[in-house]
């Protein structure tokens, strides 16, 4: 991950993120990871977004917090095109 991707500028140190213990129902809890797999995302990755969202709709937000790390595989590179080519 780079130091961008971790909401601090280049140059600098990435943040560490902050682990927490979060107690839930053990029925929210399965709605929540049925949730975030239903787009794809795990159970804590679905809490951060939600978290965001909510903080960014009642305008608190911090203005240094980035944007989410992206996770998954990174996207393919354009492979290029077989055959003869011609000058």
């Amino acid at each position: 991950m780079t130091a961008t991707e971790e909401g601090s500028s280049p140059g600098r140190r990435p943040r560490q993120r902050k682990q927490v213990l979060l107690r839930l129902d053990p029925s929210v809890y399965d709605a929540l990871a049925r949730w975030a797999s239903d787009e794809l995302r795990s159970a804590n990755a679905q809490i951060e977004f939600l978290l965001r969202r909510a903080l960014a709709e009642t305008g608190r937000l911090p203005g240094e917090a980035g944007p989410l790390p992206r996770r998954g595989r990174p996207p393919r590179a354009p492979r290029p095109p077989e055959g003869p080519q011609t000058p």
